[in-house]
């Protein structure tokens, strides 16, 4: 029940970076079910081991390189998901961090 909760979340936090940020458009409530079910997918597992990965540029950049790892991962769910667009990396990168915060919020409240 939980993890249904957390993908309605999840697809909740979406519809609103879809309608807040600019150049992010998706061509209906499938594309949007999809996206979340990939980004949960991505975040779950190929994230962590990107996280691993990338770990000494992390430090070197002082944690800002995972912003950049973030709109990469988010750009990715665009590519993989068909009626979800993302116009560039300034988008996918606003895209990913209003993303991530509706996300943690809506699972804090959860």
């Amino acid at each position: 029940m939980k993890m249904l909760l957390q993908y309605l979340g999840t697809v909740g936090a979406i519809l609103v970076t879809v309608f807040i940020v600019p150049g992010i458009t998706d061509t209906g409530w499938e594309a949007t079910l999809l996206a979340a079910l990939v980004w949960s997918v991505i975040t779950l597992v190929i994230k962590p081991v990107l996280k691993i990965l990338t770990l000494p540029i992390t430090i070197i950049t002082f944690g800002l390189f995972s912003f950049v790892l973030n709109a990469l991962l988010f750009w990715l769910m665009a590519s993989i998901v068909p009626g979800f667009a993302v116009a560039g990396f300034w988008a996918a990168l606003l895209g990913a961090f209003v993303l991530s915060i509706l996300t943690w919020l809506i699972h804090l409240a959860l």
